[in-house]
Order: structure tokens, then C-alpha cells, then sequence
């Protein structure tokens, strides 16, 4: 099985300014992702780790760390610019070389909690599904409910309320499963003939809840440094 892996990094950023050079745990933000990408080359996979980017730093950042740089054109690294074209631009650079792939994983720098081996995992779940795209979630409980719908109207909740089951009682398929962008594994085909990351048949690749921190402000960047720590990475 051949693997591509495209973390897309651009420079700018407008929550937290270069947020993917971010010191987070004494490594740049980006390391880690591309650290956890890596891993997955370990278990055997052929797995090729690039990081599309315009940015002239994170390019030689991540180089530093063992990825494969891909010049992303400047219209791709818009701030409104969607990813799914950012992927296909990868694609056609390493297919264009002659290598033929399987599978197309998708990572975001901005969550770089994820426990040893999740990425070859999700490679296996993939593979053995036989799934045409893979989608990493969190599971969470079913206990959410919607506004009224007009006032006056009674709020509705999504699960019923004459039955409510204790927490550490649910079942997988009671809860609610949120994607939190973290991974896709998706098949080359979805990509070149629907123009997006989630096609055909999907299956949800359910991650850890720790796995679910995201680098939205500096506060979470704590957060993100206990959980790398506590899951066994080498942090400072």
C-alpha cells in the first residue's frame, strides 16, 4: 500500500500569527504532525510525508524534520482558498513521478495530539475496510439539543429525555461522533472525481478524546503540551 500524507501549512495565519512555527512543547507545531506521519513508515507502509506550503520558514522547517516539500502556487494559500485543490496539487506532483497511490491521508498541523501509531492504524482500518474515504472523529454523548424553532416553541433535545442513560453507560452507537479535522484517509479516485476529501463509502476512524485538541488560541497550546506528554511523545 502507497500513501501519500499532505499537511497543508500555509504561512498566514489569523487567529495566531505563523501558527504553524508555534512552539509547542519545545518543537515547532508543524513537528509534530510530520513526526506522527512519519511513524507510520515504520510499520512496514509506504508512506510518503509532504508538507505543501508557500512559506519559505515552514518549508525549511519542515525539511528539518524529515518531510518532503511541496511549493504550493500562491492562489492555493489564499486565506479563502479551499484544501481539497492544495491536495490534488500534491497528487498530481508525486504521481507525475511515476508513483502510483493507494490512499491519500490528510493531516491538519493544528491538532498535533494524536496517540503513537493512530496514523498506521487508521492506514490498516482503511486498507481492511475497504472504505473508499476514512474520517477521524471523537466520539461524544448524545446529549445536545436544538434552540426553539419559533418562540414560544419548547427547545428539542437530540436523544430522548424519558430515557436518559447514564454516561458510562452508552453504547458506541448512541453517541455522536464529531469530526474534528484532525485525519482523512481517502481514495485517490474521490479526490480526482468529486473534488473532495469524504466520497463513496465512508467509515469513521474514531479517535481518542484526547486526540480531539486543536491550536485555535495560545491557551490551548498547554493543553496540547500535558496531552503530548501524558501519551508518551518527548516533549521538553
Amino acid at each position: 500500500m502507497t500513501a501519500l500524507v499532505v499537511i497543508p501549512a500555509r504561512g498566514g495565519s489569523k487567529g495566531i500569527p505563523r501558527k504553524n512555527l508555534l512552539p509547542v512543547g519545545g518543537k515547532p507545531l508543524i513537528a509534530w504532525t510530520i513526526a506522527q506521519a512519519l511513524e507510520a513508515q515504520e510499520d512496514g507502509a509506504e508512506v510518503i510525508v509532504a508538507v505543501s506550503t508557500e512559506d519559505a520558514e515552514i518549508a525549511e522547517v519542515a525539511a528539518a524534520h524529515g518531510a518532503l516539500v511541496i511549493e504550493r502556487p500562491a492562489e492555493l494559500a489564499t486565506d479563502t482558498a479551499p484544501t481539497e485543490p492544495t491536495v490534488l496539487h500534491a497528487m498530481d506532483v508525486i504521481e507525475a513521478e511515476g508513483t502510483v497511490l493507494d490512499a491519500v491521508v490528510l493531516l491538519q498541523a493544528t491538532s498535533p495530539v494524536r496517540r503513537p501509531h493512530t496514523i498506521p492504524r487508521a492506514l490498516a482500518q482503511f486498507r481492511a475496510s475497504g472504505a473508499d474515504s476514512l474520517v477521524g472523529v471523537v466520539g461524544e454523548s448524545p446529549f445536545f439539543w436544538r434552540l426553539p424553532s419559533a418562540p414560544g416553541e419548547s427547545a428539542q433535545a437530540a436523544y430522548d429525555v424519558t430515557a436518559r442513560p447514564r454516561r458510562q453507560e452508552l453504547r458506541p452507537e448512541q453517541l455522536h461522533y464529531f469530526e474534528n479535522g484532525s485525519l482523512y484517509v481517502t481514495a485517490p479516485s474521490i479526490y480526482r472525481d468529486h473534488g473532495n476529501r469524504i466520497g463513496g463509502r465512508v467509515d469513521l476512524f474514531v479517535l481518542d478524546e484526547v486526540e480531539g485538541v486543536d491550536i485555535d488560541t495560545l491557551a490551548d497550546v498547554a493543553a496540547a503540551e500535558s496531552m503530548l506528554a501524558r501519551l508518551g511523545w518527548r516533549t521538553e
